[in-house]
C-alpha cells in the first residue's frame, strides 16, 4: 500500500496507441534512473472528452501527460494555462500537472524537431515544403520561422494562401524547396508501402527529406529520396530529444 501511495504516474494521450514511443522510451528511462515507483502508461481514448475521466481516476498520482495525435489542438480546451510558445504554435503535446491538479500545456516537438535538423542544414537550405497540416505541422513551421527557413504547407484540401495542393508540386516547386518535412501518417508501421504523393523523380542529391515516423526507421518516403542521392532523417532523434524535454518540465 505505501508503494501504490507514493506512486508516481505519467502518460500518453492519443487514440489507437497500442505502442507507443513515450511508453517504451519512459519505461525504459525510469528502469534506468531506478525510479521504481514511476510508471508511464497509455491514454487511450476515442475523444478528447473521455481525457477529464482519466485524470480524474488518477489525480492522486499522476504528474504528467504527453499529448499525441490527434488531441494536441483539441487539448487546448481541457487546459488551465497553455506556454507561451505552445499558445504562439497552436499546438500542444506535453501537459504537467501541477500539486493542485491544474493542467500546464507546452509544446517540445519545436524543441526536438529544431536540435534534431540544425546539424543536417547546409546553406542551400532556405526554403521548405511541410507535407500535412495537422498539429505537428504546426510545431514544424514554428521551427522554420525560427530558422529562417520560408516555408509552404502541402495539403490534399488547400484552404489558405500559406497552402498549396500535391498537384501544384512541379519540377520547379521541388527544385525550389530543398527541404522537405513529412508530417502526415503516410508510411508508418505496418503500412510501410505508403508515403507521400510527391514527384519523387525530381528530388537531386541538394535536398534534404526529413520523416517525423520513426517506425520504420527508413520509410518509403526516406528510401525514394535516398535513391535520389538526397540526405535522409527519420524522427527518432526529435522524440528523444522532445521526450527529455518534457522531463525537465514535469521535474522543474
Amino acid at each position: 500500500m505505501g508503494k501504490e501511495k507514493n506512486k508516481t504516474l505519467f502518460a500518453l494521450v492519443g487514440r489507437n496507441i497500442s505502442y507507443s514511443f513515450s511508453r517504451g522510451y519512459f519505461t525504459d528511462k525510469f528502469k534506468d534512473l531506478n525510479l521504481d515507483n514511476h510508471e508511464y502508461i497509455n491514454f487511450d481514448i476515442q475523444e478528447i472528452k473521455e481525457l477529464t475521466q482519466k485524470i480524474k481516476e488518477n489525480k492522486k498520482v499522476l504528474k504528467g501527460l504527453n499529448v499525441t495525435t490527434p488531441y494536441k489542438l483539441e487539448v487546448f480546451n481541457y487546459l488551465d494555462k497553455i506556454d507561451k510558445k505552445a499558445l504562439k504554435v497552436g499546438a500542444v503535446n506535453t501537459i504537467k500537472i501541477t500539486k493542485k491538479g491544474r493542467l500546464k500545456g507546452f509544446n517540445t516537438d519545436v524543441y526536438g524537431f529544431k536540435k534534431s535538423l540544425k546539424p543536417l542544414l547546409k546553406i542551400h537550405h532556405k526554403k521548405a515544403l511541410i507535407l500535412g497540416t495537422g498539429g505537428a505541422s504546426k510545431a514544424i513551421a514554428f521551427a522554420l520561422d525560427k530558422l529562417n527557413i520560408q516555408y509552404k504547407f502541402v495539403s490534399r484540401s488547400p484552404d489558405d494562401k500559406k497552402q498549396i495542393s500535391y498537384s501544384e508540386l512541379t519540377q520547379k516547386k521541388i527544385a525550389s524547396h530543398h527541404l522537405i518535412i513529412n508530417c502526415t501518417p503516410l508510411g508508418t508501421h505496418p503500412n510501410i508501402d505508403n508515403c507521400p504523393d510527391i514527384p519523387y523523380e525530381f528530388l537531386t542529391e541538394n535536398h534534404l527529406l526529413y520523416d517525423l515516423i520513426y517506425n520504420p526507421s527508413e520509410t518509403t518516403f526516406l528510401r525514394k529520396g535516398k535513391e535520389k542521392g538526397a540526405d535522409i532523417k527519420n524522427g527518432l532523434e526529435m522524440l528523444e530529444q522532445q521526450a527529455e524535454k518534457a522531463w525537465r518540465i514535469w521535474n522543474k
